[in-house]
């Protein structure tokens, strides 16, 4: 009788898709796991099931001989039958529910700020100009590295990146940001938010202490909260992030993550002041700064350009320098680099090869033709007055829409403006009412987290993708989305 159940569904009429003896297989499968045939029973004779279901006695065989290679049934003279295992009999109908729910995620998951899917849509932060990448020369140098292409290519990277990026890396970033280093120093890594990762997991270890901005870029902030560590969240202001004296004494960071180029999402510039100073503490304090220089890549205007890379202040300080092309390049690419320290680098990258393994090979080959070649600076300098255009006309538009009492930073550097909107209503219910309306944007109390000042209330809004004539029509559709947020604040019920 509980075989008949089984095979119910195995009848010539049976429309599923699946092949079937791999439909008997599994329906047989599944009862002896979960106790419906019982260790011993026997099953029919391939002909007799083969009679009985309408189907293929070959049909029969191959399930039956499938379950045998497994061990779920054994075969001898006397015909086949449920084989003697322990899992089937702890496993009875029901059992994985049995005893409460299903196990779920671990709690440092739990902790985890979830991302919104979102469209590249304008407005969006951290993207830049895909439409006006130069793909054309770029396509030319994947040919050419793929041309190149030998069997070991297509294995592993080697530890740390394709020699030829290594070597362009480090003249781009002597040339472009001051940095100190040799190709040996340089890391190519799969994102940056794996080389803060893996900032977290070599040069700390769980319960030590790290130092995040407050607000900070949400996705360096897990890394370091599932790698263990105890995050401090100090407040930022128009200098970048400001500490109080007193915690340097009382929680010495052995991490600390800094944006200096462009605070994100606030856009401070780090003073050259703060800079030496963090320089001149963490050396004391025996620990780390790492240096994610984001936004680094187009300077707007400030008087002297962006200061240089803090790791190129002072020769062999313990600073680990993050850099990405997703914004020059873009962001699908997931090609980032980390140089650290020349004492360290044999040590940090032997480990680094065992934590993670390296790829993208061709890819890494045809970045190193783009930099020599200068195609990549070339695209810079193309980009960097279009964009410059495009932040004066957001600046102005949001200006005249929002009125005087709406802040806007940042602007000195990057692809994004921060709108502060302190008399409401709350910036998630504004995002959303945007979205209705085809506007992408990021609340910004979304990048605040633990103490560190008063909730912030505004938007992050980038302009890599903000064609220079839409703005004005898409800052009115915030408006519009801002107003909507209103009315609908003004006409809930009372709580």
């Amino acid at each position: 009788m509980e075989l008949a159940h089984v095979l119910a569904s195995l009848g010539a009429g049976d429309p599923a898709p699946v092949p079937r003896q791999q439909r008997l297989y599994a329906l047989l499968k599944a009862a002896i796991l979960d106790g419906t045939l019982t260790p011993g029973q026997a099953l029919p004779a391939s002909r007799q099931l083969a009679a009985d279901y309408g189907i293929a006695r070959n049909t029969v065989l191959h399930a039956y001989q499938l379950l045998q290679a497994e061990g779920f049934v054994a075969a001898d003279r006397g015909g086949t039958r449920v084989a003697t295992l322990p899992l089937a009999a702890a496993l009875p109908p029901g059992a994985a529910l049995r005893h409460g729910e299903p196990p779920g995620l671990s709690r440092r998951a739990g902790r985890l700020q979830l991302r919104r899917g979102e469209a590249i849509l304008p407005f969006a932060p951290g993207v830049g100009d895909l439409n006006a990448f130069p793909w054309a020369a770029w396509a030319r140098h994947l040919q050419r590295a793929w041309g190149e292409v030998s069997a070991r290519r297509l294995a592993y990277a080697p530890a740390g990146g394709e020699p030829a990026l290594r070597a362009a890396l480090a003249g781009y970033l002597r040339a472009r940001r001051g940095v100190v280093c040799e190709p040996a120093q340089v890391f190519v890594v799969g994102g940056a938010q794996l080389a803060i990762d893996a900032c977290a997991r070599l040069l700390a270890d769980e319960g030590d202490v790290a130092w995040v901005e407050n607000p900070c870029y949400p996705a360096a902030r897990a890394a370091m909260q599932t790698a263990g560590l105890q995050l401090l969240h100090v407040p930022v202001d128009g200098e970048g992030m400001a500490p109080e004296v007193a915690l340097w004494q009382q929680h010495p960071p052995r991490l600390l993550y800094l944006t200096p180029s462009h605070q994100y999402p606030l856009g401070s510039v780090l003073s050259l002041e703060r800079r030496l100073d963090f320089l001149r503490r963490i050396e004391a304090s025996r620990g780390w700064i790492v240096e994610d220089d984001y936004d680094s890549e187009f300077g707007h205007g400030r008087p002297g350009g962006l200061p240089p890379a803090i790791q190129g202040l002072r020769a062999e300080a313990p600073v680990v320098y993050v850099g990405t092309f997703s914004k020059l390049l873009y962001p699908g690419l997931r090609l980032a680099y980390m140089v650290v320290p020349r004492w360290l680098a044999g040590s940090f990258g032997d480990r680094l090869d065992s934590l993670y393994r390296s790829g993208q090979a061709v890819e890494q080959r045809a970045l190193a033709g783009f930099l020599e070649s200068g195609g990549l600076t070339r695209h810079q300098r193309t980009m960097a007055p279009i964009y410059r255009a495009r932040q004066a006309v957001l600046r102005r538009e949001l200006a005249a829409a929002f009125g005087p009492s709406a802040s806007i930073l940042g602007g000195a550097a990057g692809l994004h403006l921060t709108l502060l909107l302190p008399d409401g209503p709350a910036d998630v219910e504004i995002v959303r009412q945007a979205a209705e309306l085809g506007v992408t944007a990021r609340p910004l109390s979304e990048y605040r987290a633990g103490g560190g000042g008063p909730p912030q209330n505004g938007l992050v809004l980038g302009y890599g993708m903000a064609d220079e004539k839409r703005i004005p029509e898409l800052v009115a559709r915030l408006a519009t989305a801002r107003q909507q947020a209103l009315d609908a604040l003004h006409h809930a019920p009372p709580q």
